[in-house]
Protein backbone atom coordinates (compact mmCIF):
# COMPACT_ATOMS: atom_id res chain seq x y z
CA UNK A 1 0.00 0.00 0.00
CA UNK A 2 1.45 3.32 -1.29
CA UNK A 3 1.25 7.39 -0.80
CA UNK A 4 -2.24 8.36 -1.67
CA UNK A 5 -3.28 4.49 -1.86
CA UNK A 6 -2.30 4.66 2.47
CA UNK A 7 -3.29 7.80 2.79
CA UNK A 8 -7.30 7.31 1.73
CA UNK A 9 -7.17 3.56 3.26
CA UNK A 10 -6.25 5.35 7.21
CA UNK A 11 -9.03 8.09 6.63
CA UNK A 12 -11.54 5.75 5.24
CA UNK A 13 -10.81 3.72 8.20
CA UNK A 14 -10.99 6.38 10.90
CA UNK A 15 -14.04 8.07 9.25
CA UNK A 16 -16.59 5.21 11.29
CA UNK A 17 -18.32 6.44 14.24
CA UNK A 18 -15.51 3.96 16.58
CA UNK A 19 -12.71 6.19 15.47
CA UNK A 20 -14.96 9.68 15.75
CA UNK A 21 -12.89 11.04 17.89
CA UNK A 22 -9.32 9.78 15.91
CA UNK A 23 -6.73 12.38 14.31
CA UNK A 24 -4.43 10.94 11.87
CA UNK A 25 -0.67 12.57 10.85
CA UNK A 26 1.11 10.83 7.75
CA UNK A 27 5.11 11.77 6.84
CA UNK A 28 6.03 11.70 3.71
CA UNK A 29 7.64 8.21 2.62
CA UNK A 30 11.45 8.57 3.42
CA UNK A 31 14.64 7.57 1.31
CA UNK A 32 14.32 4.48 3.25
CA UNK A 33 11.25 3.67 1.82
CA UNK A 34 9.65 3.98 4.90
CA UNK A 35 6.25 5.48 5.62
CA UNK A 36 5.35 6.67 9.09
CA UNK A 37 1.66 6.77 10.46
CA UNK A 38 1.35 8.76 13.71
CA UNK A 39 -2.18 7.80 14.94
CA UNK A 40 -3.54 9.69 17.81
CA UNK A 41 -7.14 9.42 20.25
CA UNK A 42 -8.57 11.34 22.45
CA UNK A 43 -10.54 9.47 25.41
CA UNK A 44 -14.43 9.26 25.05
CA UNK A 45 -14.57 12.67 27.80
CA UNK A 46 -12.60 15.15 24.98
CA UNK A 47 -11.12 16.69 27.98
CA UNK A 48 -7.57 14.80 28.03
CA UNK A 49 -4.58 15.87 25.65
CA UNK A 50 -4.40 13.12 22.37
CA UNK A 51 -1.58 11.00 22.47
CA UNK A 52 0.41 9.92 19.52
CA UNK A 53 1.89 6.39 18.69
CA UNK A 54 4.19 5.71 16.00
CA UNK A 55 3.86 3.19 13.17
CA UNK A 56 6.78 2.60 10.73
CA UNK A 57 5.32 0.42 7.84
CA UNK A 58 7.37 -0.32 4.96
CA UNK A 59 6.44 0.82 1.47
CA UNK A 60 5.53 -2.68 -0.89
CA UNK A 61 6.58 -5.34 2.07
CA UNK A 62 4.15 -7.09 4.47
CA UNK A 63 3.16 -6.19 7.47
CA UNK A 64 4.84 -7.96 9.92
CA UNK A 65 4.08 -8.88 13.50
CA UNK A 66 6.03 -6.46 14.91
CA UNK A 67 4.21 -3.87 13.12
CA UNK A 68 0.50 -5.26 14.60
CA UNK A 69 2.22 -5.76 18.43
CA UNK A 70 3.27 -1.79 17.76
CA UNK A 71 0.36 -0.53 16.34
CA UNK A 72 -1.58 -1.99 19.26
CA UNK A 73 0.85 -1.08 21.99
CA UNK A 74 1.28 -4.85 23.24
CA UNK A 75 3.73 -7.43 22.58
CA UNK A 76 4.90 -9.66 20.20
CA UNK A 77 3.58 -12.72 22.23
CA UNK A 78 0.29 -11.24 22.92
CA UNK A 79 -0.68 -10.75 19.09
CA UNK A 80 0.64 -14.29 18.66
CA UNK A 81 -2.14 -15.99 21.92
CA UNK A 82 -5.12 -13.68 20.08
CA UNK A 83 -4.31 -15.64 17.00
CA UNK A 84 -3.73 -18.45 18.02
CA UNK A 85 -4.80 -19.02 21.64
CA UNK A 86 -7.47 -16.09 21.77
CA UNK A 87 -9.47 -17.66 25.49
CA UNK A 88 -6.23 -16.53 26.78
CA UNK A 89 -6.27 -12.87 26.07
CA UNK A 90 -8.65 -10.21 27.89
CA UNK A 91 -11.68 -8.88 25.80
CA UNK A 92 -10.32 -5.54 25.96
CA UNK A 93 -6.68 -6.54 24.70
CA UNK A 94 -8.16 -8.78 22.28
CA UNK A 95 -10.63 -6.17 20.50
CA UNK A 96 -7.51 -3.99 20.67
CA UNK A 97 -5.22 -6.22 18.37
CA UNK A 98 -7.61 -7.09 15.83
CA UNK A 99 -8.20 -3.78 15.53
CA UNK A 100 -4.72 -3.70 14.60
CA UNK A 101 -4.64 -6.43 12.59
CA UNK A 102 -7.68 -4.78 10.59
CA UNK A 103 -5.97 -1.15 9.88
CA UNK A 104 -3.13 -2.72 8.68
CA UNK A 105 -4.16 -5.39 6.63
CA UNK A 106 -2.37 -7.45 8.16
CA UNK A 107 -2.62 -11.76 7.11
CA UNK A 108 -0.72 -13.74 9.49
CA UNK A 109 1.92 -16.49 7.76
CA UNK A 110 0.39 -19.88 8.85
CA UNK A 111 3.89 -21.54 7.60
CA UNK A 112 5.73 -19.45 10.36
CA UNK A 113 2.88 -20.71 12.84
CA UNK A 114 3.41 -24.17 11.99
CA UNK A 115 7.08 -23.91 12.33
CA UNK A 116 7.15 -23.10 16.13
CA UNK A 117 4.42 -24.88 16.89
CA UNK A 118 4.57 -27.82 15.48
CA UNK A 119 1.60 -27.84 13.52
CA UNK A 120 -0.37 -26.55 10.73
CA UNK A 121 -4.44 -25.71 11.04
CA UNK A 122 -4.90 -27.77 8.35
CA UNK A 123 -7.03 -30.90 8.18
CA UNK A 124 -6.39 -33.32 5.38
CA UNK A 125 -9.90 -35.10 3.99
CA UNK A 126 -8.66 -38.55 2.26
CA UNK A 127 -12.28 -39.83 0.70
CA UNK A 128 -12.00 -42.64 -2.40
CA UNK A 129 -14.17 -40.69 -4.82
CA UNK A 130 -14.66 -37.07 -5.16
CA UNK A 131 -17.48 -37.41 -7.87
CA UNK A 132 -19.59 -40.10 -5.22
CA UNK A 133 -22.63 -37.19 -4.06
CA UNK A 134 -22.71 -39.23 -0.90
CA UNK A 135 -18.75 -37.91 -0.07
CA UNK A 136 -19.36 -34.28 -1.55
CA UNK A 137 -22.27 -34.35 1.44
CA UNK A 138 -19.60 -35.50 3.67
CA UNK A 139 -17.13 -33.34 2.14
CA UNK A 140 -19.98 -30.09 3.16
CA UNK A 141 -19.82 -30.86 6.43
CA UNK A 142 -16.01 -31.26 6.91
CA UNK A 143 -15.59 -27.61 5.09
CA UNK A 144 -17.98 -25.92 7.35
CA UNK A 145 -17.28 -27.43 11.09
CA UNK A 146 -13.19 -27.05 9.56
CA UNK A 147 -13.79 -23.16 9.07
CA UNK A 148 -16.31 -22.46 11.48
CA UNK A 149 -13.24 -23.71 13.81
CA UNK A 150 -10.02 -21.51 11.79
CA UNK A 151 -9.14 -24.20 9.93
CA UNK A 152 -8.55 -25.10 6.45
CA UNK A 153 -9.08 -28.46 4.53
CA UNK A 154 -7.14 -29.94 1.97
CA UNK A 155 -9.22 -32.70 -0.26
CA UNK A 156 -7.46 -35.77 -1.36
CA UNK A 157 -8.80 -38.33 -3.77
CA UNK A 158 -7.57 -41.51 -3.63
CA UNK A 159 -9.38 -43.98 -6.09
CA UNK A 160 -9.53 -46.34 -3.63
CA UNK A 161 -5.93 -47.15 -3.82
CA UNK A 162 -3.89 -48.02 -0.28
CA UNK A 163 -0.54 -46.90 -1.65
CA UNK A 164 -1.85 -43.27 -2.66
CA UNK A 165 -3.86 -43.12 0.03
CA UNK A 166 -0.83 -43.30 2.21
CA UNK A 167 1.34 -41.54 0.20
CA UNK A 168 -1.47 -38.62 0.99
CA UNK A 169 -1.41 -39.30 4.43
CA UNK A 170 2.62 -39.01 4.09
CA UNK A 171 2.10 -35.49 2.75
CA UNK A 172 0.27 -34.01 5.09
CA UNK A 173 2.23 -35.30 7.95
CA UNK A 174 4.83 -33.58 6.17
CA UNK A 175 3.32 -30.36 5.83
CA UNK A 176 2.62 -30.34 9.55
CA UNK A 177 -1.09 -31.44 9.16
CA UNK A 178 -3.44 -31.09 12.41
CA UNK A 179 -5.05 -33.99 11.41
CA UNK A 180 -7.01 -36.24 8.56
CA UNK A 181 -10.39 -37.20 8.24
CA UNK A 182 -10.09 -40.38 6.37
CA UNK A 183 -13.58 -42.31 4.60
CA UNK A 184 -11.96 -45.93 3.69
CA UNK A 185 -14.10 -47.64 1.76
CA UNK A 186 -12.16 -50.92 1.75
CA UNK A 187 -10.23 -50.34 4.65
CA UNK A 188 -8.75 -53.93 6.82
CA UNK A 189 -7.19 -53.85 9.97
CA UNK A 190 -3.64 -53.68 8.04
CA UNK A 191 -4.13 -50.83 5.89
CA UNK A 192 -5.55 -49.18 8.82
CA UNK A 193 -2.36 -49.92 11.00
CA UNK A 194 0.16 -48.71 8.12
CA UNK A 195 -2.02 -45.03 8.31
CA UNK A 196 -2.05 -44.90 11.95
CA UNK A 197 1.67 -45.65 11.96
CA UNK A 198 2.56 -42.26 10.11
CA UNK A 199 1.78 -40.52 13.77
CA UNK A 200 -1.02 -38.61 12.26
CA UNK A 201 -4.10 -37.51 14.19
CA UNK A 202 -6.89 -39.70 12.70
CA UNK A 203 -10.67 -40.05 12.65
CA UNK A 204 -12.58 -42.67 10.43
CA UNK A 205 -16.08 -41.43 8.85
CA UNK A 206 -18.35 -43.99 7.96
CA UNK A 207 -16.74 -46.87 9.23
CA UNK A 208 -17.14 -47.36 12.99
CA UNK A 209 -13.52 -48.44 14.75
CA UNK A 210 -13.39 -49.65 18.51
CA UNK A 211 -12.24 -47.08 21.21
CA UNK A 212 -8.90 -48.96 21.56
CA UNK A 213 -8.05 -47.97 17.48
CA UNK A 214 -9.08 -44.57 17.55
CA UNK A 215 -12.25 -41.53 16.75
CA UNK A 216 -15.07 -42.65 14.16
CA UNK A 217 -18.32 -41.87 13.41
CA UNK A 218 -20.28 -43.83 11.16
CA UNK A 219 -23.70 -44.93 10.29
CA UNK A 220 -25.76 -48.07 11.50
CA UNK A 221 -26.05 -49.90 8.39
CA UNK A 222 -27.60 -52.62 9.98
CA UNK A 223 -30.25 -50.89 11.19
CA UNK A 224 -30.83 -49.09 7.42
CA UNK A 225 -30.48 -53.00 6.01
CA UNK A 226 -33.46 -53.58 8.43
CA UNK A 227 -35.59 -50.89 7.36
CA UNK A 228 -35.45 -50.98 3.81
CA UNK A 229 -35.59 -54.91 3.80
CA UNK A 230 -39.26 -54.57 6.03
CA UNK A 231 -40.73 -52.04 3.63
CA UNK A 232 -40.02 -54.08 1.07
CA UNK A 233 -41.88 -56.95 2.66
CA UNK A 234 -44.62 -54.85 4.38
CA UNK A 235 -44.86 -53.79 0.20
CA UNK A 236 -45.89 -57.64 -0.02
CA UNK A 237 -42.43 -58.69 -1.38
CA UNK A 238 -41.13 -62.04 -0.40
CA UNK A 239 -38.69 -62.94 -2.80
CA UNK A 240 -35.18 -60.01 -2.15
CA UNK A 241 -32.13 -59.33 -4.16
CA UNK A 242 -29.08 -57.78 -2.27
CA UNK A 243 -27.15 -55.76 -5.12
CA UNK A 244 -23.39 -55.06 -3.77
CA UNK A 245 -20.03 -53.79 -4.45
CA UNK A 246 -16.76 -55.34 -3.51
CA UNK A 247 -16.51 -57.99 -0.63
CA UNK A 248 -14.36 -55.98 1.69
CA UNK A 249 -16.63 -52.82 1.87
CA UNK A 250 -17.59 -53.34 5.24
CA UNK A 251 -20.66 -51.09 4.78
CA UNK A 252 -22.31 -53.84 2.84
CA UNK A 253 -21.60 -56.15 5.32
CA UNK A 254 -23.85 -54.38 7.64
CA UNK A 255 -26.52 -54.07 5.40
CA UNK A 256 -26.87 -57.35 4.09
CA UNK A 257 -26.80 -58.29 8.26
CA UNK A 258 -29.95 -56.14 8.46
CA UNK A 259 -31.75 -57.56 5.79
CA UNK A 260 -31.28 -61.53 7.04
CA UNK A 261 -32.65 -60.25 10.42
CA UNK A 262 -35.54 -58.45 8.19
CA UNK A 263 -36.38 -62.07 6.62
CA UNK A 264 -35.82 -63.55 10.40
CA UNK A 265 -38.30 -61.18 11.53
CA UNK A 266 -40.99 -62.19 8.86
CA UNK A 267 -40.38 -65.75 9.48
CA UNK A 268 -38.45 -66.10 6.18
CA UNK A 269 -35.25 -67.80 5.26
CA UNK A 270 -32.75 -65.37 5.61
CA UNK A 271 -30.79 -67.38 3.14
CA UNK A 272 -33.79 -66.82 0.56
CA UNK A 273 -32.15 -63.83 -0.51
CA UNK A 274 -30.21 -63.43 -3.89
CA UNK A 275 -27.19 -61.91 -3.41
CA UNK A 276 -25.69 -60.33 -6.38
CA UNK A 277 -22.28 -58.82 -6.34
CA UNK A 278 -20.48 -56.39 -8.73
CA UNK A 279 -16.93 -55.32 -9.02
CA UNK A 280 -17.74 -51.30 -8.33
CA UNK A 281 -20.95 -49.17 -7.12
CA UNK A 282 -21.39 -47.09 -10.02
CA UNK A 283 -24.20 -46.31 -12.78
CA UNK A 284 -22.43 -48.97 -15.03
CA UNK A 285 -22.26 -52.06 -12.36
CA UNK A 286 -26.22 -51.29 -11.42
CA UNK A 287 -27.28 -51.89 -15.08
CA UNK A 288 -25.49 -54.63 -15.40
CA UNK A 289 -26.77 -56.34 -12.06
CA UNK A 290 -30.34 -55.09 -13.52
CA UNK A 291 -29.58 -57.49 -16.55
CA UNK A 292 -28.92 -60.37 -14.95
CA UNK A 293 -32.20 -59.68 -12.44
CA UNK A 294 -34.12 -59.46 -16.07
CA UNK A 295 -32.30 -63.26 -17.40
CA UNK A 296 -33.21 -65.35 -14.30
CA UNK A 297 -36.07 -67.40 -14.84
CA UNK A 298 -37.53 -66.70 -11.40
CA UNK A 299 -36.53 -63.06 -10.93
CA UNK A 300 -36.82 -61.84 -7.41
CA UNK A 301 -39.82 -58.77 -6.66
CA UNK A 302 -37.79 -56.55 -4.51
CA UNK A 303 -34.16 -55.26 -4.78
CA UNK A 304 -32.19 -53.28 -2.36
CA UNK A 305 -29.02 -51.83 -3.43
CA UNK A 306 -26.34 -50.63 -1.28
CA UNK A 307 -26.05 -47.19 -2.59
CA UNK A 308 -28.16 -45.27 -4.63
CA UNK A 309 -25.70 -45.41 -8.25
CA UNK A 310 -26.49 -49.09 -7.71
CA UNK A 311 -30.37 -48.45 -7.36
CA UNK A 312 -30.24 -45.99 -10.08
CA UNK A 313 -28.17 -48.13 -12.46
CA UNK A 314 -31.04 -51.09 -11.33
CA UNK A 315 -33.72 -48.87 -12.27
CA UNK A 316 -33.10 -47.88 -15.86
CA UNK A 317 -32.02 -51.56 -16.82
CA UNK A 318 -34.95 -52.95 -15.70
CA UNK A 319 -36.89 -50.34 -17.55
CA UNK A 320 -34.98 -51.07 -20.88
CA UNK A 321 -35.63 -54.18 -19.99
CA UNK A 322 -39.39 -54.00 -20.24
CA UNK A 323 -39.54 -54.83 -16.40
CA UNK A 324 -42.39 -52.31 -14.77
CA UNK A 325 -40.98 -50.48 -11.94
CA UNK A 326 -42.62 -50.88 -9.05
CA UNK A 327 -45.42 -53.17 -10.24
CA UNK A 328 -42.88 -55.63 -11.31
CA UNK A 329 -40.58 -55.42 -9.00
CA UNK A 330 -39.67 -52.21 -6.32
CA UNK A 331 -36.46 -51.36 -5.49
CA UNK A 332 -34.96 -49.58 -2.65
CA UNK A 333 -31.32 -47.82 -2.67
CA UNK A 334 -29.13 -46.29 0.46
CA UNK A 335 -27.96 -42.62 0.49
CA UNK A 336 -30.78 -40.41 -0.12
CA UNK A 337 -28.08 -38.46 -2.33
CA UNK A 338 -29.37 -35.60 -4.65
CA UNK A 339 -30.18 -37.30 -7.32
CA UNK A 340 -32.56 -40.20 -5.50
CA UNK A 341 -35.78 -37.71 -5.97
CA UNK A 342 -34.83 -37.04 -10.15
CA UNK A 343 -34.21 -41.11 -10.76
CA UNK A 344 -36.06 -42.54 -13.86
CA UNK A 345 -38.51 -43.74 -11.09
CA UNK A 346 -38.29 -41.29 -7.88
CA UNK A 347 -36.06 -43.65 -5.55
CA UNK A 348 -36.79 -45.15 -2.36
CA UNK A 349 -33.82 -44.80 -0.51
CA UNK A 350 -32.32 -45.22 3.40
CA UNK A 351 -31.67 -41.30 4.24
CA UNK A 352 -28.10 -41.13 5.89
CA UNK A 353 -27.25 -37.76 7.56
CA UNK A 354 -23.60 -37.28 5.80
CA UNK A 355 -23.38 -34.02 6.35
CA UNK A 356 -23.61 -34.34 10.08
CA UNK A 357 -21.30 -37.27 10.08
CA UNK A 358 -18.54 -34.80 8.56
CA UNK A 359 -19.30 -32.28 10.84
CA UNK A 360 -19.05 -34.75 13.50
CA UNK A 361 -15.78 -35.91 12.47
CA UNK A 362 -14.21 -32.52 12.48
CA UNK A 363 -15.23 -32.21 16.26
CA UNK A 364 -13.67 -35.85 17.35
CA UNK A 365 -10.48 -34.28 15.33
CA UNK A 366 -10.04 -31.23 17.05
CA UNK A 367 -10.64 -32.71 20.24
CA UNK A 368 -7.98 -35.07 20.23
CA UNK A 369 -5.57 -32.33 18.79
CA UNK A 370 -6.11 -30.28 21.87
CA UNK A 371 -6.13 -32.33 24.51
CA UNK A 372 -3.14 -34.51 25.80
CA UNK A 373 -2.74 -37.92 25.15
CA UNK A 374 -3.90 -38.19 28.68
CA UNK A 375 -6.76 -36.46 28.79
CA UNK A 376 -8.44 -37.60 25.69
CA UNK A 377 -10.72 -41.12 25.50
CA UNK A 378 -11.18 -42.15 22.08
CA UNK A 379 -14.87 -42.51 21.07
CA UNK A 380 -17.12 -43.52 18.22
CA UNK A 381 -20.26 -42.05 17.02
CA UNK A 382 -22.92 -43.65 15.19
CA UNK A 383 -25.82 -42.03 13.54
CA UNK A 384 -29.20 -43.42 12.68
CA UNK A 385 -30.75 -43.66 9.80
CA UNK A 386 -34.20 -43.46 8.46
CA UNK A 387 -35.99 -44.08 5.12
CA UNK A 388 -37.66 -42.12 2.60
CA UNK A 389 -40.18 -43.58 0.68
CA UNK A 390 -40.88 -42.72 -3.10
CA UNK A 391 -42.29 -44.16 -5.92
CA UNK A 392 -39.57 -46.88 -6.89
CA UNK A 393 -41.04 -48.80 -4.07
CA UNK A 394 -44.06 -47.20 -2.35
CA UNK A 395 -46.23 -47.60 0.92
CA UNK A 396 -48.81 -49.96 0.33
CA UNK A 397 -51.29 -50.15 2.65
CA UNK A 398 -52.63 -53.22 4.25
CA UNK A 399 -56.18 -54.05 3.96
CA UNK A 400 -57.92 -54.18 7.03
CA UNK A 401 -59.58 -57.97 8.18
CA UNK A 402 -61.58 -58.83 11.32
CA UNK A 403 -58.84 -59.74 13.42
CA UNK A 404 -57.47 -56.50 13.19
CA UNK A 405 -60.86 -55.35 15.27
Amino acid sequence: MMGHDLKRFIYRELSSAAMAQGSLRISAPSAQGRTELLVGYTLETGREKPWWRRVTVRNGDKVRLSDVARAAGVSLGTVSNTLNRPHTVSEQTRKKVLAAIKKLDFVPNEGAASLRSGTSRMLGLVIPDVTNPIYAEITKGVAVAAEAAGYAVMLFNTDDQPDRELRQLEMLARHRSAGALIVPRKADDHRLERLRNLGLHLVLIDRAASEHDGCSVSIDDVRGGLLATSHLLASGRRKIAFVSGPVLVPQAAGRLEGLRRALVQAKLDPGSCIEIDMEDTSYADGELAASRIAEMSDPPDGVFCINDQLAIGVLRGLIRAGISVPAEISVVGYGDSAIAESAPVPLTTVRQPMFDLGRAAVGQLLSEVDESREEHHHSSTVFVPCLVIRSSAPQIERSRTPSDE
